[in-house]
């Protein structure tokens, strides 16, 4: 399974494309982690709001996918853009377990993606919102 896909430079030339995975549900940090650190990406994952602007500011990364059930609306959408606010270029991939993204989060989030224990659809959006580099 590695190397498939995640390999490649960051957005910022300093190593692989960093992923930051916020899930208020630890099984699913660490599916998520195991399963795009075996595609060669490196992934920081948080289960809070607080330690994933944490890793945020800290890391700078290249993707943020957000499980769209862990805080409410506003929140999130305050957030969210605060992370443009720092980094504008990221990409946002929003998780949810609803069959419809009309309206999440408008221009603050570039994709959504259902939920599920098969990420290849996850991956695939991935690939797609962020090109690697040569």
């Amino acid at each position: 399974m590695g190397g498939q896909g995640g390999t490649g430079e960051g957005r910022n030339g300093s190593g692989p494309i960093k992923i930051l995975v916020i899930d208020g549900e630890e099984s699913h940090c660490r599916l998520y982690k195991e399963e795009l650190e075996d595609d060669g990406y490196r992934v920081l994952t948080a289960t809070t709001w607080p330690k994933g602007m944490d890793f945020f500011r800290k890391e700078i990364p290249d993707v943020v996918t957000v499980d769209v059930c862990m805080s409410d609306c506003e929140e999130r959408i305050r957030l969210l853009g605060q992370m443009k606010e720092i980094s504008p270029e990221v990409a946002i991939i929003l998780l949810t377990s609803y069959d419809n993204g009309d309206g999440f989060e408008g221009s603050l989030a570039d994709a959504y993606v259902l939920k599920s224990s098969d990420l290849s659809e996850l991956k695939s959006t991935i690939k797609s919102t962020i090109p690697v580099m040569p």
